[in-house]
C-alpha cells in the first residue's frame, strides 16, 4: 500500500525531487542545479525554462526514488512547493507560452508608469493585496502587453511555478493563495482574487484561475503525466504553496503571532498575524500563511547567506583547506574564530541588507565601517562575526517594524531554520540580540518538509494543515538569550541605524551603488 509521500521543489537556484516517509521522515533526495537566464536584448529579464525545468524534475523524480528503493507505486500523495513571485502563462491549450523566474526586473519603467498614476495608486493595492509592485504580476504583464503583444495575445491563464508544477502532473491549472498572494491581485482578507484590484488593472478576470487551499487535493496524476515521470497514474496530487509559507509550516511556525526566521541567501523573518492586516507604512510585505484565517507578516533581508558566502571565498581560503582536509564545514571553521572575538565585535558595522522598506526597496553600497589597522583587532574572526551580529540586528529591526503595526506579541520564541541554524555561534547571537529564546528543528531545511504535511493532510492522515506540521516538526536544541549582551547588542543596533542612514545618502548623492535596488524604487 502506497504509504508515501513526493515532493517537488522548484527553487531558486535549483531543482528538487524529496520523498518522506509516512512519519514526515525524508528519505530520499534528488537535487539539480539550474539557472534563470536572461532573455536576450531584455535588460533585467529572468526567463523560466519550463521544458528544460521540467525535465530536470523528472530526472530528480527518478533518482530520489531509487535512491530508497521506491517505485511510483509506493507514493501516496505528491505536493509541490517553489520560489515565490515566479509567474507562468498559458495558452488555450494548456500550454506554457512564457514564464519568469522570481527576481525578473525588467518591468523597472512600468513599475514607475504605475505608480505615476495616482500618488496612492500602489498604496491602494498595497492596502488590499499586502503588496507593492516590485515584485508583482501586474508589471511585467503590462511589459509583456507592450513589448511581444503576440505572445500576449496567446494568453489564457496565470499560474505560480509551484502551480505550474500541479498543472503539468493533473492537467488542472489552479492557483494556492500563499505563493498567489505574492503576485499583488489578490485579497488577502478572502484569500480569494481581488476582483477590484483585477478590474483596476484593466486585466480580464478569465485569466485568473480557480483558488485551492493548501492540503486540498488538485486532481490526479494524468497517463501522460505517469508514462513522462514514472509516478502512477491516478496518485492525487494535493496543493502545495510557497517555499517561505511551507517553510513556516516545516518549522513549526502555525499559531498566531509564532515567529520564524528562515536564515539562507535571503533571512526571511514571519510572524503569523490576522487576516486583513497590513502596514500602514508599506514596510514589511504581507502575504497568506499557509493555514487558513491567518496572514503572515514577511520582512527580508538580501543577501545574508550570500554575504557570509562571499566573505568565506574572498578571505578564508585557508579555513577551507583545513575544513577539506578535517572532513569539516569551512563555517564550523570560521565560527571558532569568531567565538573567539567579544560581543560587538571591535566596533566593526557591516553594511549590506537595509531593513525592510517594501515600498522603497534600496540597500547602500556594500561595506564594512570602523575597521582597526590592528590585526589583533580587525581579524577575520572579528568580521565574520560582525557579519553575523549585523544579519542579528537587521533580523530585530524588522521583527520591530512587524509589532509595530500587526497588533500581536512578539516576544514568544523564535523558531530558526536554514542554513544559519547549524551554527553554534549565530543561535546564540541571534537569541541575544533579540533577547528571545530561539529554537531549531531537527529538519532544518523545511520547505519541504512542509509541502509534505500538506501532503499527508490532502489524502486524510490529518484532519488540518497544523494538525500535520505539528506531528512532523520536532526540536532539535533550544537557545536562551544571554542578558548581559543586550546591551552592547542595543548600543550595536543604534550605531548601525545611523550609519546605515549615511551610507544610503553617499546612495543617493550618487558617490556609491546600491547592493540592490527593486524596480521602481
Amino acid at each position: 500500500m502506497a504509504s508515501h509521500f513526493l515532493v517537488l521543489d522548484a527553487g531558486t537556484g535549483s531543482g528538487r525531487a524529496v520523498v518522506f516517509d509516512g512519519a514526515g521522515h525524508q528519505i530520499g533526495l534528488a537535487q539539480e542545479e539550474w539557472r534563470h537566464l536572461p532573455e536576450p536584448g531584455v535588460p533585467g529579464s529572468m526567463a523560466f525554462d519550463v521544458a528544460g525545468g521540467w525535465a530536470l524534475l523528472n530526472r530528480c523524480i527518478g533518482r530520489a526514488l531509487k535512491t530508497c528503493g521506491l517505485t511510483g507505486a509506493d507514493i501516496a500523495a505528491i505536493s509541490s512547493t517553489s520560489m515565490r513571485e515566479a509567474i507562468v502563462l498559458y495558452g488555450a491549450d494548456g500550454r506554457e507560452v512564457w514564464a519568469c523566474a522570481n527576481v525578473d526586473s525588467r518591468a523597472g519603467a512600468e513599475v514607475a508608469a504605475l505608480k505615476a498614476k495616482s500618488p496612492t495608486f500602489e498604496r491602494d493595492f498595497y492596502m488590499i493585496s499586502g503588496e507593492t509592485f516590485a515584485l508583482g504580476a501586474l508589471p511585467r504583464l503590462t511589459w509583456l502587453m507592450k513589448h511581444l503583444p503576440e505572445v500576449w495575445a496567446k494568453v489564457r491563464r496565470l499560474s505560480m511555478v509551484n502551480d505550474w508544477i500541479a498543472a503539468r502532473l493533473t492537467g488542472e491549472i489552479t492557483v494556492e493563495p500563499t505563493n498567489g498572494s505574492t503576485n499583488g491581485l489578490m485579497d488577502l482578507a478572502r484569500r480569494d482574487w481581488s476582483d477590484a484590484l483585477i478590474a483596476t488593472a484593466g486585466l480580464d478576470r478569465s485569466l485568473f484561475p480557480r483558488v485551492v487551499e493548501p492540503g486540498t487535493i488538485v486532481g490526479h496524476v494524468t497517463a501522460s503525466a505517469a508514462a513522462e515521470t514514472g509516478l502512477a497514474a491516478g496518485t492525487p496530487f494535493v496543493a502545495g504553496g510557497g517555499d517561505v509559507q511551507l517553510g513556516s509550516v516545516g518549522l513549526g511556525v502555525l499559531e498566531m503571532a509564532d515567529t520564524g526566521v528562515l536564515g539562507g541567501t535571503f533571512w526571511q523573518q514571519v510572524v503569523n498575524i490576522p487576516t486583513g492586516s497590513v502596514d500602514g507604512t508599506m514596510r514589511v510585505r504581507v502575504n497568506s500563511a499557509a493555514v487558513p484565517q491567518m496572514n503572515q507578516a514577511e520582512a527580508i533581508s538580501f543577501f545574508v547567506g550570500l554575504t557570509a558566502r562571499w566573505f568565506r571565498d574572498a578571505f578564508c581560503a585557508e579555513e577551507k583547506r583545513l575544513a577539506e582536509a578535517q572532513g569539516r564545514d569551512p563555517y564550523e571553521l570560521m565560527e571558532d574564530l569568531a567565538m573567539q572575538v567579544p560581543v560587538g565585535a571591535h566596533g566593526i558595522i557591516p553594511i549590506y541588507s537595509d531593513a525592510m522598506n517594501f515600498g522603497h526597496w534600496v540597500h547602500a553600497a556594500p561595506s564594512l565601517l570602523n575597521l582597526s589597522l590592528d590585526p589583533a583587532v580587525c581579524s577575520k574572526g572579528a568580521i565574520f562575526r560582525a557579519v553575523q551580529e549585523n544579519a542579528a540586528i537587521v533580523a530585530a529591526e524588522n521583527l520591530d517594524r512587524v509589532q509595530a503595526f500587526a497588533g500581536v506579541a512578539t516576544d514568544g520564541p523564535v523558531i530558526l531554520g536554514g542554513g544559519a541554524a547549524k551554527g553554534r555561534l549565530w543561535p546564540q547571537i541571534l537569541a541575544d540580540v533579540l533577547g528571545r529564546e530561539v529554537r531549531i528543528p531537527k529538519v532544518r531545511e523545511a520547505t519541504a518538509l512542509g509541502a509534505a504535511a500538506a501532503a499527508a493532510t490532502g489524502i486524510g492522515q490529518f484532519a488540518t494543515l497544523p494538525e500535520a506540521g505539528r506531528a512532523f516538526v520536532q526540536t532539535d536544541r533550544v537557545v536562551l538569550p544571554k542578558a548581559a549582551n543586550r546591551a552592547a547588542y542595543d548600543a550595536a543596533r543604534a550605531r548601525w541605524r545611523a550609519a546605515y542612514a549615511a551610507q544610503m545618502a553617499l546612495v543617493d548623492e550618487g558617490i556609491t551603488t546600491s547592493m540592490w535596488r527593486a524596480p521602481g524604487s
